[in-house]
């Protein structure tokens, strides 16, 4: 990993030139639509309606070689400290079993191998141990350890088992618990901690709750068997309450947002039928080994990276918005939200100098086609450009095919507007072929126009299974980190999430009366405040 190198920035910015025409490219290249197609593990990346001519790709592509994106793609896969700041390896992908070394892999597998028999235990006598079997699980974490399990199951319900309902509390707010719990018979409800350090406040503020909800239904020692952890601090679950038998690791060098390939996404795999946890793993493993064997050119994670970084540093451009034409994948923005934004949300590069430009634009988005409804006004016709991502599915449930035809005609008719706009002049001669006055047309038609000419990435996949779902969010979790490398930033520490962590924390002594000293007055006078609620 090297720190951000400001004369390979500016030789990239050299080449833009005037900033070209979307039109312009198709017109000057015949072979453009195929030439800026990539396909690769059931995904297919369309960069063609980006703002990149052919000249701009080769540029971008000596720039990440200058940034040295290779020989750094093999240190992460090698298990080398790719986390200076925190002195760790970052080996999410050799969870799924690509990369890491011996000792890495052999704690891996152990894991896996409890997790299966877990999973093969609870599908053979779902009482585990108590008298009742059990046909609910509350998932809690936060962050990593709640967005990425929660979307990936909601993504792969055409594979769940039945009879079994997985419920989620991220939230300290008393009401998210309230919810997960409400209607739940506590005998036949599985609880399932996830907290790297078994601190976490919102998680053990819930943990505590929910505990007690089963403890006054079942007592101590039976509430004790229907008790899960995930964590790196094994010992602090168990003196916590947890038998031993159900605690599952979680190490250090993986970040949360990294880690639904980890057990805290346990929940998910007990919910989905057999197999299908290890198929989604296949799926990503695929497209690690497409990241880390294929030629730049011709590698989707590195494209699609090559392009962000074009449109925010070069270009411009804040923020980024990803719409999901598939329902299944409705989640999809909220796990990348974090994912892009804690890894590269951050100031300073490796060496601690400030950046001139983000490292990261605000990632954003919804679900297509409601969102057309909505912010798609702004997308269309506002002052500012904001390049999107549009994902959608080739095939999906047949008895719906009409359905379906209407769902992705709305997809590419997106882009296809953003891309295609409509001039004042076609406007203006469509209301006068309709009878409409010239006043009537002069006041009208500069509403109606549209300026087009608006970036988009369109990103398919063959059909939404383990494998391709698997595949997509290695995708997102390579191109973020590759990002994060062209800019020059430490994608794996998250800094700017402890500040808040602790002073929350301070707070709630000052809010309960202790000493409030020191804070500003703003806060100070919040305190006060609330003390005499």
């Amino acid at each position: 990993m090297k720190p951000r190198d400001p004369a390979a920035e500016a030789a990239l910015a050299a080449t833009v030139g005037p900033r070209p025409s979307l039109r312009g490219l198709f017109a000057e290249d015949a072979e453009r639509a195929a030439a800026f197609a990539f396909e690769a593990e059931g995904l297919r990346l369309d960069l063609s309606k980006q703002r990149i001519s052919r000249a701009h790709l080769v540029a971008l592509l000596a720039f990440a070689r200058a940034r040295g994106i290779e020989p750094a793609r093999d240190a992460l896969f090698a298990g080398a400290i790719v986390n200076p700041t925190e002195g760790r390896a970052a080996l999410h992908s050799a969870l799924r079993g690509f990369g890491g070394d011996a000792a890495a892999q052999a704690e891996i597998a152990a894991a896996r191998d409890k997790a299966r028999a877990f999973k093969s235990t609870f599908d053979a006598d779902p009482r585990l141990g108590g008298a009742e079997p059990v046909e609910a699980i509350v998932h809690l974490g936060t962050g990593g350890s709640d967005l990425g399990p929660r979307m990936a199951l909601d993504a792969l319900k055409a594979y769940r088992r039945p009879g079994l309902q997985v419920r989620f509390a991220a939230n300290i707010d008393p009401e998210d618990l309230a919810d997960a719990l409400d209607g739940l018979n506590p005998r036949r409800t599985l609880l399932l901690v996830a907290s790297k350090t078994f601190s976490t406040l919102e998680t053990m503020a819930n943990g505590v709750a929910a505990r007690a909800w089963l403890q006054d239904a079942l007592g101590e020692e039976a509430a004790g068997r229907r008790l899960a952890a995930v964590t790196a601090k094994p010992a602090a679950a168990q003196a916590w309450g947890v038998a031993k038998e159900a605690i599952f690791p979680f190490w250090d060098w993986v970040g949360g947002r990294y880690s639904l390939w980890s057990s805290v996404s346990l929940a998910v795999e007990l919910a989905l039928e057999p197999g299908v946890f290890d198929a989604f793993l296949a799926g990503a493993r695929g497209m690690d080994a497409h990241f880390q064997a294929t030629p730049l050119e011709s590698n989707l994670p590195v494209l699609a990276a090559l392009t962000a970084h074009w449109n925010r540093a070069v270009l411009g451009h804040a923020s980024t918005a990803t719409i999901v034409y598939a329902h299944r994948l409705r989640l999809l923005v909220d796990w990348l939200q974090q994912l892009e934004m804690e890894s590269n949300g951050k100031g300073v590069d490796l060496s601690g100098v400030p950046l001139p430009t983000p490292a990261a634009g605000v990632s954003w988005g919804g679900v297509g086609a409601s969102a057309q409804h909505s912010f798609f006004q702004l997308l269309h016709q506002g002052v500012q450009e904001i390049p999107l991502d549009i994902i959608f599915l080739e095939t999906a449930d047949a008895a719906r095919k009409d359905d379906f035809t209407a769902l992705n005609a709305n997809a590419l008719a997106q882009a296809r507007a953003l891309f295609a706009g409509k001039d004042r002049a076609t406007v203006e001669a469509e209301m006068a072929a309709r009878g409409q006055s010239a006043e009537t047309i002069a006041a009208l038609s500069p509403h109606q126009a549209f300026r087009g000419d608006r970036p988009s990435t369109l990103l398919s996949l063959n059909a939404l299974t383990p494998q391709t779902l698997g595949a997509l969010l290695a995708f997102y979790e390579h191109r973020t980190v590759t990002q994060a490398w062209l800019a020059g930033v430490n994608p794996f520490d998250q800094w700017g999430v402890e500040l808040g962590k602790t002073m929350a924390t301070s707070l709630i002594g000052a809010l309960k009366g202790a000493d409030a000293s020191g804070l500003d007055p703003s806060t100070a006078a919040w305190v006060e405040r609330l003390r005499r609620v």
